[in-house]
């Protein structure tokens, strides 16, 4: 075998692009959003199967545990909607260019952690 051959790109040389980051994350909340769904369907099942079921659901979410997990829910709802936005710009053909890319997956990162905060300050 050659020793000029190049070698592979490996995680302590390789550097993703932000672009690539993003993606990775876009795809992590979608998973992440489709596990809050069951949490969705537990307190739906809460409120209908009654009063104590619902007080059950409630000290349950009295936990900082959960309530991270809460906040962390709405910020990848966010995410994922920024990101959605961004799908549709694409389909119309616009911001390819190099620059534009990491400017917009920018202005994603800093909406959503925006919109996040401002739902946190109003509620």
């Amino acid at each position: 075998m050659s020793a000029n051959r190049p070698l592979s790109p490996h995680l302590q040389v390789y550097r993703l692009p932000l672009t690539g980051l993003v993606s990775i994350t876009h795809r992590m909340t979608g998973v992440f959003l489709s596990m809050g769904l069951v949490l969705f369907v537990y307190v739906l099942f809460a409120i209908a199967a009654g009063e104590s079921a619902y007080l059950a659901m409630q000290a349950f979410m009295a936990y900082w545990l959960f309530k991270l997990v809460y906040w962390g829910f709405i910020y990848a709802l966010f995410f994922h909607l920024v990101h959605g936005i961004r799908h549709l710009i694409w389909d119309v053909g616009k911001t390819f260019e190099r620059a534009t890319l990491d400017k917009f997956a920018l202005y994603e990162l800093v909406c959503s952690a925006s919109l996040t905060l401002l739902t946190f300050i109003v509620s």
